[in-house]
């Protein structure tokens, strides 16, 4: 037994949660157990809450921005977990990752340039794309033997017909939680170097990758790979503050920061959440115990998953994961129609997870289920799945 009982159900409801508060808007009822927005049901440590606690008691809320002992500790953790290294200066503060991607769009894509991703992947990297007229190019990773590839021949390809200007690299990637190796990741740069393409790396899940398996930053590769890198991080995912508005975005070249700068300056952002601020400090120097147990717990979460389909639905398929808290199952064998699938996910089993088709429409069968949560809610989850399936 740690430290830190993850298996406390904490009620969430009537806490303007979009996870737990919003099923009657965004699908019309709210009778459905929520696992799908990556956003977990856990609460954070008595070391950080004290250090909000106590500058929420200082009660003065004034414009306050990140100096020098912010941007030491952002800078030491990354050290620390991911064995990286960079300047300080480096950190361009944001309110999240995808307000970041959507300023690298802007800065340095024009309307109507392509933007290469690689589906399935993270919704919101289309729509940013969509949403400010620039072009989705995919390169779709490929399932072979219940394992993600990437089609590197096809990805350099798509980059030379259609000019793209720019790579949204989701790294660890979600959905289907491969943890890219360093191998893989050099190669992606070489045929970006190769080709002048910007590349944004998400790896906003960094901090979530099982035994077996190590991030690799595409930071840590050769300078001459990272001249035109823009890096997405945050301590939102790690210990679930998304609603703190703080993300770091690491951007080793001088000019290409000053670009990213200057499309920030033009949304009228400037200081960020001055509590967002307290608790990214705090938790990257008081939270790192927290982080390894719930890595031993989300593990757990996992088995169960895992154990379960095997026994008891062996036609539902697990792409085994290397890295995330999400974890991306296949339907293929249950039904042929997504609709059907949804019917069942839905109506069947009372589930609100967020459906395969919305990653790519390649992966219609496919659903992504969170397993952040306390256990009990996770074997409520499948049994009602289970259950649903029966029917």
């Amino acid at each position: 037994m740690g430290k830190y009982d993850f298996d406390i159900i904490h009620d969430r409801k009537n806490t303007d949660c979009i996870k737990w508060d919003f099923g009657m808007q965004r699908k019309g009822r709210d009778d459905l157990l929520p696992l799908w927005v990556a956003d977990m049901d856990f609460k954070l440590p008595d070391e950080v809450l004290k250090d909000i606690t106590d500058r929420v008691q200082h009660g003065i809320f004034g414009y306050t921005d990140p100096g020098d002992k912010y941007r030491n500790i952002v800078r030491d953790w990354y050290s620390r977990r991911h064995g990286i290294s960079f300047d300080g200066k480096d950190i361009v503060v944001t309110p999240g990752v995808v307000y970041a991607i959507a300023l690298a769009i802007r800065a340095f894509t024009r309307p109507g340039d392509a933007v290469i991703i690689q589906q399935p992947v993270y919704y919101p990297f289309s729509g940013t794309i969509k949403a400010n007229d620039r072009k989705v190019v995919n390169n779709q990773l490929l399932l072979k033997d219940d394992h993600y590839e990437i089609d590197f021949d096809d990805f350099e390809k798509k980059i030379i017909d259609n000019d793209v200007k720019m790579f949204l690299l989701c790294s660890p990637h979600n959905p289907v939680g491969r943890v890219w190796t360093k191998e893989e990741l050099t190669r992606l740069a070489e045929i970006c170097k190769k080709h002048d393409v910007y590349v944004f790396a998400d790896e906003i899940h960094s901090d979530f990758v099982y035994p077996g398996h190590r991030h690799t930053s595409f930071l840590s590769l050769p300078e001459e790979y990272t001249g035109k890198l823009i890096l997405g991080t945050s301590s939102s995912k790690t210990f679930n503050m998304a609603g703190l508005q703080v993300s770091n975005i690491i951007i080793p070249n001088e000019e290409v920061r000053k670009a990213f700068e200057r499309e920030n300056d033009a949304t009228g952002y400037s200081q960020p959440n001055a509590l967002g601020m307290v608790a990214t400090m705090s938790v990257y120097e008081k939270g790192e115990e927290w982080l390894d147990e719930l890595l031993e717990y989300l593990q757990g979460n996992l088995s169960y998953v895992r154990d379960f389909l095997k026994e008891k639905l062996p036609k539902v398929k697990l792409i085994e994961p290397e890295g995330t808290y999400l974890i991306w199952l296949d339907f293929s064998e249950v039904t042929k129609d997504h609709k059907e699938l949804e019917d069942i996910i839905i109506n069947r089993s009372k589930l609100w997870l967020d459906p395969g088709i919305i990653f790519g429409r390649e992966t219609a069968l496919f659903e992504r289920i969170n397993i952040a949560c306390p256990r009990a809610i996770l074997k409520q989850a499948m049994e009602q799945l289970y259950e649903g399936l029966s029917h």
